[in-house]
């Protein structure tokens, strides 16, 4: 048997007597193990076959779950995008974002530190206590409105497939009632099972949507006949600040929401529900971590594919006749049909969030303790208030904020960059810089901080043009019903 130490880790290889080569794989600090029932993990401590299976995500389980949580409906806004900035700029944005997703360094980072499980303990590596509590509380409600904004999406698309057959109060008390069922799955690898049948039926959504308006004569919105229409397609588009931060906002916070474009004022309207993805989470669950790496790649490259090709295809379509929600773009009845498609994958995200919002208070409060990962009366105890606060603390959110779709674009520009992008610069810097003397460092190594340092600062940029469209949106808009409101939220028929 030999070992070597790679990134933080330990591979150790060893010869069975039947000559096969079998290669070990240990995260730094934990015991060498061939498989996920006989382990000492940073995180959750000693498992074996008495212990709920935390470490047993897959690469495919993980590239579900995070292109899942990556993708949603809120991808139509990219033809809005496109029509507001340009099919060219809209298309380098979404190549430059995509990239910079890709670029981060998690799976090295767990892997030098496989103490971390979120964004948190993360935060704690480079910036102590203070800037963990930070991390900490940003993630989780980034996890509370991603959960209501799936609420507020389910409501939506059941009210369009229904004809509004319910108060939609009633829709979310009942979709928030099965996302608490979903979401008590305890582990990430039961869940991603439910990543995949999400990301099927929205593909199906998506592609239903795309053929049905290449195959249309003109757009739903559009005017009707003998009435001329004009697409009004722009390779470069003229936006003023707002319509221009908004676009780059609504790119690098995953497509929050649905838009509209009406008299060149923008409006959000919810229905879709991503923030960030669960990538800490799920890499601190895999079976394999350095697969990380390789699975961001993969589900980064066909988001963006995604994006490119449905926007494009929308955009060149319906131009300036895209309707809101983007669904109805293809008129009423297949507006049905994508809601229908849709619904499973709104139900994936609710599940996702339900789930990450739960465990990311569980896993603190039984850090360390021998209920985190044993079937005690404290473990199920501690788990169940866990996963009903994510979800009803998300119902309340869904249902007592009248202008959730402005509140959601506030909350994700002020939030979601220092979340998704700013941190991992520092992560760089604290891993990869930071220990490398003054004579040492090459000028590769400058380049690499250069990039970060732009970054970074990407991410702040991001947050402050963001969060000024936000507020710009929230002014003009007006709440267009109470709390608990009964109002249809699909756009009607």
């Amino acid at each position: 048997m030999s070992d070597s130490k790679q990134d933080g880790s330990i591979i150790v290889t060893e010869v069975k007597e039947d000559g096969d080569v079998v290669e070990l794989y240990m995260p730094k600090g934990q015991r060498v193990v061939e498989d996920t029932t006989d382990a000492v993990d940073a995180v959750f401590g000693a498992l074996d076959e008495s212990t709920q299976s935390y470490r047993s995500v897959t690469s495919f389980g993980a590239f579900a779950l995070i292109t899942k949580a990556n993708i949603g409906l809120g991808v139509l806004s990219i033809p809005l995008v496109f029509h507001v900035i340009g099919i060219v700029p809209g298309v380098i944005l979404i190549i430059f974002m995509g990239s910079i997703v890709g670029s981060t360094m998690i799976g090295s980072v767990k892997l030098k530190h496989p103490e971390v499980y979120g964004i948190a303990d993360a935060a704690y590596v480079f910036g102590g206590r203070w800037a963990k509590e930070a991390w900490y509380l940003f993630f989780w409600l980034y996890c509370l409105v991603a959960v209501s904004g799936s609420l507020v999406s389910l409501s939506a698309a059941l009210n369009a497939v229904s004809s509004h057959a319910a108060c939609t109060a009633v829709w979310i008390g009942v979709i928030a009632v099965a996302g608490l069922a979903l979401g008590f799955i305890p582990t990430l690898s039961r869940v991603s099972w439910i990543g995949w049948v999400g990301l099927v039926f929205l593909i199906s959504a998506l592609l239903t949507l795309t053929i049905s308006v290449g195959v249309q004569p003109r757009p739903a919105d559009a005017p009707r006949p003998p009435a001329a229409w004009d697409r009004d397609i722009r390779v470069v588009g003229h936006p003023n600040f707002g319509e221009a931060m908004w676009a780059i906002s609504s790119v690098s916070v995953r497509s929050v929401h649905g838009p509209s474009h009406r008299a060149g004022v923008i409006r959000i309207r919810i229905f879709a529900s991503v923030l960030t993805d669960p990538s800490f989470n799920v890499v601190s669950e895999m079976r394999d971590p350095r697969a990380y790496t390789r699975v961001l790649i993969a589900s980064i490259s066909i988001t963006t594919v995604l994006y490119l090709v449905l926007g494009g295809v929308v955009c060149a379509f319906c131009g300036q006749y895209i309707s809101s929600p983007a669904l109805g773009s293809a008129g009423p009845l297949m507006k049905k049909v994508c809601y229908g498609l849709a619904i499973p994958a709104l139900g994936a995200t609710l599940t996702i969030f339900v789930h990450l919002g739960g465990k990311h208070i569980f896993v603190r409060v039984l850090s360390g303790s021998h209920h985190l990962t044993h079937s005690t009366k404290t473990h199920w105890i501690v788990w169940s208030a866990c996963v009903f606060s994510s979800a009803f603390l998300g119902y309340i959110i869904a249902s007592a904020i009248p202008d959730f779709g402005s509140f959601v674009g506030l909350f994700g520009a002020l939030v979601n960059p220092a979340v998704a992008i700013v941190p991992y610069g520092a992560m760089w810097w604290h891993d990869n810089w930071r220990p490398v003397k003054p004579e040492q460092r090459t000028l590769k190594l400058w380049a690499l901080l250069a990039l970060n340092i732009f970054i970074t600062f990407t991410g702040l940029f991001i947050t402050v043009a963001g969060t000024y469209g936000a507020v710009i949106d929230l002014i003009k808009s007006s709440a267009s019903g109470g709390p608990w409101s009964c109002k249809d939220n699909s756009g009607g028929s």
